[in-house]
């Protein structure tokens, strides 16, 4: 995907997010203990559900398409292309950000600060 076309699709990603993206009210801001963050963000030829420059951490949430992938080939083969440009990727299911958003935001936090 091209450039322009992949910050477009950014742009519509934003615009429409999806109800585990209400992660995103407990990231802006700087609201998880300072961290800035920036949601559907072009990093490489992937568009990023959430990113932390400073702390070099991509958190992805994961839906029933990933499921259909059967056995995570393409999300493994996402994880290690921005592995290799520097990042460390964290995954966590809607669900999971749907039931338990304090546990999630912990262990985002936890990453951020090195504790994990």
């Amino acid at each position: 995907m091209a450039k322009v076309e992949l910050t477009d699709r950014a742009r519509d990603l934003r615009a429409n997010q999806t109800d585990a993206e209400r992660l995103w009210s407990e990231l802006r801001d700087r609201r998880l203990n300072g961290w800035k963050w920036k949601r559907q963000i072009p990093r490489g030829p992937f568009i990023a559900d959430f990113y932390c420059a400073d702390a070099k951490l991509v958190v992805e949430l994961d839906g029933g398409q990933h499921a259909e992938d059967g056995d995570g080939v393409k999300d493994a083969r996402r994880t290690r292309l921005l592995e290799r440009a520097g990042l460390r990727v964290i995954r966590f299911w809607n669900g999971e950000v749907l039931r338990e958003l304090e546990m999630v935001c912990e262990t985002i936090l936890a990453a951020c600060e090195g504790r994990f």
